[in-house]
């Protein structure tokens, strides 16, 4: 049996190709906080990592997936603003939008709930799968073709700009 390297050589060997995975997907902002979360979460794996195998391609895969990670909670942030608009947006105040509605309505069956649970009622995948009875992947899936559909289907609201009401 091999021993392993210590993990302070890990991360002297590897950290350039780990810097590298992270700037190709993040901005340079985020680079260093998705460099220090990969050997963070590496760090404590590294006991159980077997001594054979490849340390590098397993770096990779960690930083690939903490930079990911960083750009998903970007999209999650709140933006800030000069001026909040003193009122809501006028679709908000009349109501649903009637061909929105019946476009979710010809959706099949599985897709047409698992976007209404996870997209109008705000339930993550893993309670939308409960509900269906079904995998957490299969609820995922099923919102992400209804809503690729609804796209395909549904006529974007800059598309009806020039519409009269």
């Amino acid at each position: 049996m091999t021993s392993k390297e210590p993990f302070e050589t890990v991360v002297a060997v590897h950290g350039a190709t780990v810097l590298r995975v992270c700037r190709a997907v993040l901005g340079p902002g985020d680079v260093d906080d998705a460099w220090s979360e990969t050997f963070l979460s590496a760090m404590r794996a590294y006991p159980d990592l077997p001594a054979d195998a490849n340390v590098e391609a397993w770096l990779v895969t960690i930083a690939h997936r903490k930079a990911i990670d960083v750009v998903r909670a970007a999209g999650r942030r709140a933006i800030p603003t000069e001026q909040i608009p003193d009122t809501a947006a006028t679709p908000a105040l009349d109501g649903p939008d009637p061909g929105l509605v019946e476009a979710v309505t010809r959706l099949p069956a599985k897709q047409r709930h698992a976007v209404v649970y996870h997209y109008v009622a705000g339930l993550p995948h893993v309670e939308v799968a409960a509900i269906l009875g079904g995998s957490t992947d299969a609820a995922r899936r099923a919102a992400a073709d209804g809503i690729a559909t609804l796209r395909r289907t549904y006529p974007p609201i800059t598309a009806r700009k020039g519409e009269n009401r």
